[in-house]
């Protein structure tokens, strides 16, 4: 009896130490943590109280919330040699950072796409198409992301371009025969522990974004929640592996703070398109016929 105790007493003293999440609070084992919520670019604490800044505001350089319809702004992630990148302050940007790892038909596969648009600067934002994986999860220029949370499923929709990831886990998985290839793939999750575990596949190639792959690329996603200063930081650990267009795997690092009751605003580029179009038939029709 006295040796069951102490079994028991140790058994549950292994759980609470797993349990423990970072920052302290405690999390069961059993019960995941819940993400649910708003999320925007992490921006460090600075002086004035937690989060340091105003909550939900873009950074510095990110595109106005009303400039809708425009490439979210580059830059944020910044790869260094050997494929790793350092952590993630923005959004991943279409182009730009530092050299990644590529295979040479990769480099010539971008290189050709980069001279097509050049003289134009047109950007896929441009034309109402969203970012797209890995550059959506990586922040798309500074605007925020929902996270709505269910047992068998998370769907998460980025402001920028109204993208939805919807991220299945166990039985609610598609067949993969019947798994749609697109821009954001297709994404299955697990959890070990108080980590959440995505993969994701059935990428198409993009040329198109900082982190340009094939349509063979497999994304792996960690996501862990810490707690800083009293809020709530959602940290996200990527590798990208793609034997076409990358000659070892491609790392990087996200993270992304909690909006207390937060709200994601509407996103609509479609909609901006046409009014100009309906302008410019205005335009047209108001000028005198030609005689």
């Amino acid at each position: 009896m006295r040796q069951s105790f102490f079994l028991r007493f140790r058994l549950l003293a292994v759980l609470g130490v797993v349990a423990v999440a970072a920052g302290g609070t405690t999390v069961r084992a059993a019960d995941p943590p819940d993400f649910t919520g708003v999320w925007t670019t992490y921006q460090a604490p600075r002086g004035g109280g937690p989060g340091g800044g105003a909550r939900g505001a873009a950074p510095a350089g990110a595109p106005a919330a009303g400039a809708r319809g425009a490439a979210p702004a580059g830059g944020g992630t910044a790869p260094a040699a050997g494929g790793a990148a350092a952590p993630a302050r923005g959004g991943g940007g279409r182009g730009g950072g530092a050299a990644l790892p590529m295979t040479e038909m990769a480099k010539q596969k971008v290189a050709a796409y980069r001279a097509l648009v050049a003289a134009t600067g047109d950007t896929p934002g441009g034309f109402c198409l969203g970012t797209g994986m890995p550059g959506s999860m990586l922040g798309s220029g500074g605007y925020p992301m929902e996270i709505l949370q269910r047992p068998e499923q998370m769907i998460v929709v980025y402001e920028a371009h109204a993208e939805i990831r919807r991220i299945y886990f166990g039985s609610r998985n598609i067949a993969p025969e019947d798994r749609i290839p697109g821009r954001n793939g297709y994404s299955s999750a697990r959890w070990e522990n108080d980590t959440l575990v995505v993969e994701t596949t059935n990428l198409i190639e993009q040329v198109d974004q900082q982190y340009a792959h094939s349509d063979q690329a497999k994304i792996v996603e960690r996501y862990r929640m810490i707690e800083e200063n009293g809020r709530k930081v959602l940290i996200a650990e990527m590798t990208m592996t793609d034997p076409a267009f990358y000659t070892q795997p491609v790392t990087t690092e996200k993270r992304w703070s909690q909006v207390a009751n937060g709200h994601v605003l509407p996103y609509e580029c479609a909609e901006e398109n046409w009014n100009k179009h309906l302008e410019e038939l205005e335009k047209k029709a108001a000028k005198p016929a030609a005689k």
